[in-house]
């Protein structure tokens, strides 16, 4: 997906910065000692923090590898360059799912080498969360939200997308995610509105989907850009019932607002953690990729930072009321409906994605 801002993103430009510098000083250095050293990129703000307090500093002390955080999001398009030009100088960054797929079809992404896992690790980690050239670092969630001043617990609420398209039985003003970056939109959920099952969504029907929008149109104040712009809306009170992120929703929930959110046919999307192609250290940033999805340390990274783990056995290790926030919790996953980012990222014969096919309808539709 084109990644716009979710509690991820939020963080970063609500925090302060990481500086980027030189590696860690660990303590038992003197026990692992290394001359090799990874760069990887970790982001900013409270994400990067926790990036480097779950994973950075802790490879460190077990592997002796000098790591250096680069604090900067770094797009395909950055990757392309680096490995077109032959002046590799990152050694792991994260992308998207999508954006991932992509760049491993470009030929611009290591392959992850699942050989070095343990296989209890292995075995943990979801099928979906474990792509050729990528390795889910992290999953959040577009969910539908409630203001609770509206739809109470002891009054009839919508609980599926089919009953959130039913705006005669459950009145309230609505707002859906626009569809102009193609690669997120209300596409699977229009779908399940139509009555497709979960598990039957792709490849999507792109004609069955606008059909399906069609009937709730009228009932949409907004069709939201970014993930400021929904909370903002949630906030006010400007909407009674959205689909939101559900970092966003977390947020206004632990301020005290009047909101809640509803897990069930919740939609998951995830960052890879990947490997850009012709790095001098790609044997050390396999490693640190094994390392950094271990059940133990995703854990860590859950306790500092509400995003869900790609590895089942986190949550044997992260307190109920943390991971009761986070869109992996077992009691969510069997309703979730994780997004087929090789679908979107599908070229057909006339040279176009389902992703550039979605914002040419998308752009047509929205204007009628």
């Amino acid at each position: 997906m084109n990644y716009r801002l979710n509690r991820r993103r939020f963080m970063q430009m609500t925090s302060s910065a990481i500086t980027v510098g030189a590696p860690f000083s660990v303590a038992n250095r003197a026990t692992a000692q290394s001359s090799s050293e990874i760069t990887v990129a970790f982001g900013g703000g409270d994400w990067g923090k926790a990036n480097i307090e779950a994973y950075a500093k802790p490879f460190e002390a077990e592997t002796g590898i000098k790591l250096r955080p680069i604090t900067d999001d770094i797009d395909m398009g950055k990757i392309e360059l680096m490995v077109k030009s032959g002046n590799v100088t990152l050694d792991v960054a994260t992308l998207s799912q999508a954006p991932a797929l992509t760049a491993g079809r470009k030929g611009v992404l290591e392959e992850i080498d699942y050989s070095i896992y343990k296989k209890e690790e292995l075995d943990a980690i979801y099928d979906f969360a474990k792509q050729k050239c990528g390795v889910a670092a992290l999953i959040y969630s577009y969910n539908m939200v409630y203001n609770t001043e509206v739809f109470s617990v002891d009054k009839p609420r919508p609980t599926t997308w089919a009953e959130f398209w039913d705006a005669e039985k459950f009145h309230g003003v609505r707002a859906l995610v626009s569809g102009q970056y193609g690669s997120e939109g209300p596409w699977e959920e229009a779908l399940l509105a139509d009555g497709a099952p979960t598990d039957q969504l792709y490849p999507m029907d792109i004609d069955r989907i606008f059909a399906s929008l069609d009937k709730i149109k009228p009932h949409i104040r907004k069709w939201w850009g970014s993930g400021s712009e929904i909370q903002q809306m949630l906030h006010d009170k400007a909407v009674d019932i959205a689909q939101s992120y559900d970092g966003r929703a977390l947020f206004l929930v632990d301020q005290g607002a009047p909101t809640e959110i509803n897990r069930n046919q919740a939609k998951l999307q995830w960052d890879c953690w990947v490997i850009p192609k012709g790095g001098s250290n790609s044997q050390e940033a396999q490693k640190f990729i094994e390392f950094a999805t271990r059940a133990d340390r995703q854990a860590a990274f859950s306790r500092l930072f509400p995003e869900g783990p790609s590895n089942r056995n986190a949550f044997k290790l992260i307190p109920d009321q943390v991971a009761r926030k986070l869109p992996t919790h077992p009691d969510y996953m069997s309703s979730s409906v994780p997004m087929n980012g090789q679908w979107y990222s599908d070229v057909g014969p006339d040279g176009l994605s389902n992703i550039e096919r979605l914002i040419q309808r998308w752009n047509e539709w929205v204007l009628q």
